[in-house]
């Protein structure tokens, strides 16, 4: 089977996909579309890992850390001085139906902006604990709720865990099955869970122009990771594909 079908069902996981896709696309016709203006440059998705691997005290230090680093002098200054809005969203993942909005697409152009969404995401109380880790569901996704983003002119979904896939399809079949054109999917890869982790994101899961992996030795290595990613993926100027 060609890996570029567009959208061509898969004879083990067609079904889950479908459903993973029809379901996606039912939650955020629901929610509230925060951003009507035109003038972006980067729609910047933000997928924080909440499968069963990650105990509560990582979790508070990845939502916290996610909010510190977004709000640091130079992520602030990266997305105020650089022309153009940002457009942020931020959803948790984990199982094959295990995915939530923190934050709907919000347009960041003050400091205001950002400071509320920062807020918004410090207040997240945690969606799931219990269930494994499912990276293809998790893009899937991560580019149905892409597609409600203002037409900006790069898109970027920014993917952090400590775990491989260990449940339903690879990151490869979601690349292949859902709407990826154009867009850049980057990991932040915390390695003191599973070794694996590392090559898992290199290799499977990194994808487009420009894209990367940035690491945290540990969760509490997360804040200094997450502010170093948001910096990058914020300052590119990387157009088209190679």
């Amino acid at each position: 089977m060609g890996q570029h079908g567009k959208h061509r069902p898969l004879v083990k996981y067609g079904p889950l996909i479908r459903r993973c896709s029809l379901l996606g696309a039912a939650l955020l016709a629901l929610l509230p579309l925060q951003v009507r203006a035109a003038d972006c440059r980067l729609a910047l998705l933000l997928a924080m890992d909440v499968s069963s691997s990650v105990d509560e005290i990582e979790y508070e230090l990845q939502r916290d850390g996610t909010a510190d680093a977004l709000t640091s002098p130079d992520v602030m200054a990266a997305i105020l001085q650089g022309g153009g809005a940002v457009a942020l969203g931020v959803y948790e993942w984990s199982g094959r139906n295990q995915n939530s909005v923190v934050l709907d697409w919000t347009l960041l152009q003050s400091a205001e902006d950002i400071t509320e969404a920062a807020g918004q995401i410090r207040q997240a109380k945690r969606s799931f604990r219990r269930f494994p880790t499912a990276l293809g569901f998790a893009l899937g996704f991560g580019a149905t709720m892409l597609e409600r983003a203002p037409a900006c002119d790069r898109k970027v979904i920014d993917v952090s865990g400590d775990g491989i896939t260990n449940d339903g399809f690879w990151p490869d079949r979601a690349y292949a099955h859902f709407p990826f054109q154009n867009v850049t999917v980057n990991g932040l890869a915390i390695l003191d869970a599973d070794p694996a982790v590392l090559d898992h994101y290199q290799f499977d899961l990194k994808r487009g122009p420009g894209a990367f992996v940035e690491t945290a030795k540990d969760y509490s290595d997360f804040a200094r990771a997450m502010e170093l990613k948001l910096f990058r993926e914020i300052e590119s100027r990387v157009v088209g594909a190679r």
